[in-house]
């Protein structure tokens, strides 16, 4: 089966979830990727008729900002329980809008935070596509779908 990556789709509903919940205008950047400074990345996955599992990354001082925009208080001024908790709700948000947009029945999990780059993500049977890049008044901030392929 081939799979088409749904990139329209996964930048749409990034914009809605970022205006609605932040106040945040954000739109796709095409500019060369460069590596996150010191990367947070919150994850969720989704089992069913599609499996695959997206990615929301940034780094810490901007997760910091999001974190203060959400909860609608100063940013914490590290990565801390909140943190990590706003993180996980906006990769929940963004999964469970994708959900609903090409996977309806799916399953969603509960949402991860790694701290770091150094990790290797492997989703059994999935290649990891490049990563959509954004920018927002926070600075850049990148998702990707990892979908697995089904045979079918």
């Amino acid at each position: 089966m081939k799979i088409d990556y749904p990139a329209a789709e996964v930048t749409q509903i990034v914009a809605s979830v970022f205006e609605t919940m932040m106040g945040l205008e954000v739109r796709p950047d095409e500019t060369a990727p460069e590596p996150l400074p010191d990367p947070v990345t919150a994850l969720v996955h989704l089992t069913g008729e599609r499996t695959g599992a997206l990615l929301l990354g940034c780094d810490h001082a901007q997760a910091c900002r999001w974190t203060g925009r959400f909860l609608g208080m100063a940013p914490p001024p590290a990565l801390d329980p909140d943190v990590r908790d706003v993180l996980s709700e906006l990769a929940n948000m963004i999964g469970g809008n994708l959900k609903g947009a090409i996977a309806p029945g799916a399953q969603l999990s509960m949402p991860s935070v790694i701290d770091g780059s150094n990790y290797h993500l492997q989703l059994s049977g999935a290649a990891q596509p490049p990563w959509q890049w954004f920018v927002c008044a926070d600075g850049r901030f990148r998702t990707v779908w990892m979908e697995r392929d089904v045979p079918g």
